[in-house]
C-alpha cells in the first residue's frame, strides 16, 4: 500500500507546520509558489485591489513576513488609509490554498537602511523610478529607473489569522489565529 504523500494535511499541527515550511521556502527559493505570494489591499476609494509581490522575510516565532516595495507605489497609499492586508498563495503541486489576513506596518528610512544595503545593485532598481509606478506614460517606455534609497520601503504584515484549504483526496480547511496562539481549528471545507 503506498502511503498518502499529503500525510501532514491529517493534523493542526503538521498542517500549521507545512504552511510555514512553505513560506519560509517562498523566501529562499525563487522557483517556490510561496515566493510570488498575491497581495490584496483596498483602495482609497474602497475597491479591492491585487498585485503579485515577492515575498522577502518570514518568521515563523513572531507570525511575521516582509515584503519590499517602492514608497511611492499606490499599495503604499492604500496600506496607509486602511493599513490591513490579504495575502494568497496557491501551491498546485501540494493542493495547498494559504490565505493569510494581516495588519500591515509601513517601515522606511532608518528603520529599512540595512536591508537597503544588502540588496545587490540591479534589485535597487525596482525602487525609485521616474514618473512614480502608476503614472500615465505617453509610451510605454517613458520612465527611468535610479535607485533611491529613500523609494525604498518595507512591508512588515503581521500575521493575524490564516486559512489553509487542502484539495486532496479528502478535502481539509483549518483556522489559525494568533488570538488563540495558533492552536487551529478544523473547519466546513
Amino acid at each position: 500500500m503506498t502511503q498518502d504523500p499529503f500525510v501532514w494535511a491529517q493534523s493542526l499541527d503538521t498542517l500549521f507546520e507545512q504552511v510555514w515550511s512553505r513560506l519560509s521556502r517562498g523566501v529562499r527559493d525563487r522557483h517556490a509558489p510561496a515566493r510570488h505570494p498575491t497581495l490584496a489591499t483596498v483602495s482609497t476609494d474602497g475597491r479591492p485591489q491585487l498585485r503579485t509581490v515577492v515575498l522577502r522575510g518570514a518568521e515563523k516565532a513572531d507570525g511575521t513576513l516582509r515584503v519590499y516595495t517602492d514608497m511611492h507605489s499606490h499599495k503604499v497609499a492604500e496600506l496607509q488609509a486602511t493599513p490591513f492586508a490579504a495575502l494568497h498563495i496557491w501551491d498546485s503541486s501540494a493542493h495547498l490554498q494559504i490565505r493569510l489576513a494581516t495588519l500591515v506596518t509601513i517601515l522606511t528610512g532608518a528603520e529599512v537602511a540595512e536591508l537597503w544595503h544588502q540588496l545587490p545593485d540591479h534589485a535597487r532598481l525596482a525602487y525609485g523610478s521616474t514618473p512614480a509606478p502608476g503614472t500615465a506614460l505617453p509610451a510605454a517606455l517613458d520612465y527611468s529607473k535610479t535607485p533611491d534609497p529613500t523609494a525604498f520601503a518595507v512591508l512588515h504584515l503581521t500575521i493575524d489569522s490564516m486559512d489553509v484549504v487542502h484539495l486532496g483526496p479528502n478535502h481539509r480547511r483549518a483556522a489559525f489565529r494568533r488570538e488563540d496562539d495558533w492552536a487551529g481549528q478544523w473547519l466546513a471545507p
